[in-house]
Parts: structure tokens; sequence; C-alpha cells
């Protein structure tokens, strides 16, 4: 079993910066692959951005690219999402998830842990 705990989140305004962290707790969840979700409200669940356990490959959704940046800490069984550039319509719930299998996620169902998720706010 692995736990994930989101933080960071909080309320920004339009242009600012925020960055969320992930603490994974389990067997080998340092060496799982990881990623970032969000979901507005009325919205489906959307996939933010993805790295693989050695953090050697990162993978974004089209419309964080350039913006934001997933890195990750093994040492600390940490991920990071450094939110740059922020827009109000980025405004959801950010979850961190964590994938069973190698290799980068992009779907929600590539994922087999989650965390409760984290509330960010861009005001304009």
């Amino acid at each position: 079993q692995v736990q994930a705990v989101e933080s960071g989140g909080g309320l920004v305004q339009a242009g600012g910066s925020l960055r969320l962290s992930c603490a994974a707790s389990g067997r080998t969840s340092s060496r799982l692959p990881m990623g970032w979700f969000r979901q507005a409200p009325g919205k489906e669940r959307e996939f933010v951005a993805a790295i693989t356990w050695s953090g050697s490959s990162t993978y974004y959704g089209d419309s964080v690219k350039g913006r934001f940046t997933i890195s990750r800490e093994n040492a600390k069984n940490t991920v990071y999402l450094q939110m740059n550039s922020l827009k109000p319509e980025d405004t959801a719930v950010y979850y961190c998830a964590v994938r069973r299998s190698l290799g980068l996620g992009l779907r929600l169902d590539d994922y087999d842990y989650w965390g409760q998720g984290t509330q960010v706010t861009v005001s304009s």
C-alpha cells in the first residue's frame, strides 16, 4: 500500500507561482512513477504532469506545458509541481497519484493510489 499527501496549495494572483509537494510513503514508493492531475468545479479530472521513478522522463498536459515543471527527490519520497505564470483557469483541486507499473501514466486509470488533493485558487 502507498499513501500520498499533497501540500502547498493556496491563493495566488494571476501571474504568480506556487510549488506543490507530494510526499509518498509505503513500500517502494520512491521507485514508482507519479503524476499530478487537477479537477475544477463542474469539470472532469484532467492530467497535468507525470514523471518516471528516476526523474529522467516527464510529460505535461498541453494547458500547462512551458509553465509547470514536475520533479522528484527520491531520497525524500517527494514529487514537486512548480507552477509559474498561473492563470485563473488553473484554479482547481490538484491531486497527486502513484502508479504501480513502470513508465509514464497519462490517464486516470494508469494510477493506483491517490492523495486527498490540495486547493489552488488563482485570482484575476
